[in-house]
């Protein structure tokens, strides 16, 4: 990539937000000001939809977002899903057959209505998520996957991660997608071929704009689809080994601006310049420096 991008695309747990999930007053004004500026930012996310209002209110503008691993592109402006890859109910309940045999203990939830609503087992260990208003619990195996699942969670316990989604990507044997974007054990399931690369592709080939004209930020396994096809990869200096092996290049990690530095860097933006103007209209104070 000779240009600059005409798309930046990032990842956002582990990326683009700070390890208590909030968004720097640095990294939001950087994203304003390459919005501003004509470049595109897309948010590529593992993220359902109903999660992203808690970081639309930290930017100065809702960004488009391609959320569930790749299987749901949202507009935020019109509240519309312009597309959605789900996992059909007997392929869910093949996958879910699947797992149950070959796995002791592991319980799901599935992402439905797009992602608006969590259906869980009891059996489902639920972490931080366990306010969200979407939740529900599913009073049977059979009502688990008779809906079509834009992601379908498992758990199983205390799990190393990369180890769980090499046991469950061989029980499923190319049937659907498996990867992780934390270290808690859990793994994430798509359709075939539903990834953040395949979203990503759909929504610049709808803008005109090929792998070339893009950027693309990540840290983590899931991450990886999305980083391979972009035109120029950059991994935070926190992420997972498979994805700091693959980047094209190495960012600050996420708690250090990470995005946010290599944008300026890129775009040639002034940073005290940006900075007092976010303290300036009453933005959260700065993050850390890089």
């Amino acid at each position: 990539m000779r240009q600059l991008p005409r798309l930046v695309a990032t990842d956002l747990d582990g990326t683009l937000l700070r390890s208590d999930r909030t968004l720097s007053a640095r990294t939001a004004e950087v994203i304003s000001r390459i919005s501003a500026g004509g470049t595109q930012v897309v948010l590529v996310t593992g993220r359902p939809i109903r999660w992203l209002n808690q970081v639309y209110d930290q930017l100065a503008a809702p960004m488009p977002a391609i959320c569930a691993n790749g299987a749901v592109v949202y507009d935020p402006t019109t509240d519309q899903v312009l597309r959605a890859d789900p996992l059909a109910p007997e392929l869910l309940a093949e996958v879910v057959r699947r797992l149950r045999a070959e796995v002791p203990g592991v319980a799901f939830a599935v992402e439905v209505t797009d992602g608006r609503e969590l259906w869980h087992e009891s059996a489902y260990a639920l972490s931080w998520d366990r306010s969200d208003p979407g939740l529900r619990a599913v009073e049977s195996p059979e009502e688990l996957v008779g809906t079509p699942a834009v992601k379908l969670l498992a758990r199983a316990g205390a799990q190393d991660p990369d180890a769980f989604v090499k046991v469950v990507t061989g029980a499923l044997a190319g049937l659907a997608e498996a990867t992780h974007s934390s270290y808690s054990g859990l793994v994430e399931i798509s359709a075939a071929g539903v990834t953040k690369a395949a979203g990503l592709a759909w929504y610049c080939a709808q803008h005109g704009l090929t792998a070339q004209d893009t950027v693309a930020f990540g840290d983590m396994p899931n991450d990886l689809p999305m980083l391979t096809w972009v035109g120029r990869a950059v991994a935070v200096a926190n992420a997972h080994p498979a994805v700091l092996e693959i980047a094209d290049e190495v960012t600050s990690d996420n708690d250090s601006d990470g995005v946010a530095a290599y944008l300026e860097a890129l775009f040639g933006l002034d940073r005290a310049e940006g900075l007092d103007r976010a303290v300036g209209s009453g933005g959260a104070e700065p993050g850390p420096a890089a």
